[in-house]
């Protein structure tokens, strides 16, 4: 089996690329970001702080992911409901940046998502998917973007959906998800010493595209 690792901060564009050369390539995409959000939006439903292992790490039993293909994109469910628009909310994502960093999730989702890249080929995209995750990837790339540059792309996001915006609230954002990212305890974001560094501060989407495909397409090939 094949196995793409893609990690990088927030806004870097990881789910968006990883999603189309996923279909390309014929590759079974896993988001395991929405895994987490979907974690994280269950404790926010639940009334639960979701900076607070243990009442998140109590929730767990009762929670049921199931990730599925539709029409060639990745659908998720909680418990049965198709969240997959809703866990993309920005009060989901720094919920989910907080319950990422509690050993109990971690462990909640680990073997699932080893499981899915040992029974098919697979591109993965996360925080921690070549360090942790994947240790053994067939490819790792670090995809990552100044958070300037991040916080431009999620601006035009967000007003593209229609939903309002502020530039320094979007960037103050991205960086607060970095520092949770890069100092929680567990797992922290990190480039694998053997992961492939692709910054695309300088690039636009289709040349982001090329440049992870050739990687992609190269690993495959035994380059």
């Amino acid at each position: 089996m094949i196995s793409i690792a893609i990690d990088g901060p927030s806004g870097a564009g990881k789910s968006t690329l990883a999603r189309r050369l996923a279909a390309e390539l014929g590759y079974v995409y896993v988001d395991t970001g929405a895994m987490y959000r979907a974690i994280g939006l269950y404790a926010l439903r639940q009334g639960a702080d979701p900076a607070d292992p243990d009442a998140v790490a109590a929730l767990l039993p009762a929670i049921r992911l199931q990730l599925r293909c539709q029409a060639g994109a990745q659908r998720l469910s909680l418990n049965g409901e198709d969240v997959t628009e809703a866990v993309r909310a920005e009060q989901v994502g720094m919920a989910a940046s907080a319950v990422s960093a509690h050993p109990a999730v971690r462990a909640f989702l680990l073997e699932t998502q080893r499981g899915m890249a040992r029974s098919q080929d697979v591109l993965m995209d996360g925080r921690d998917i070549g360090t942790v995750v994947l240790p053994n990837a067939t490819l790792k790339v670090f995809l990552t973007a100044a958070p300037e540059a991040r916080a431009a792309r999620r601006l035009a996001e967000l007003r593209a959906k229609g939903e309002p915006a502020d530039p320094d609230t979007v960037l103050a954002d991205i960086l607060r998800r970095d520092e949770q990212d890069t100092h929680r305890a567990v797992a922290p974001l990190r480039q694998a010493p053997d992961a492939v560094l692709l910054d695309t501060t300088a690039l636009d989407f289709e040349q982001s595209f090329a440049a992870l495909k050739t990687l992609v397409q190269r690993a495959a090939a035994g380059q």
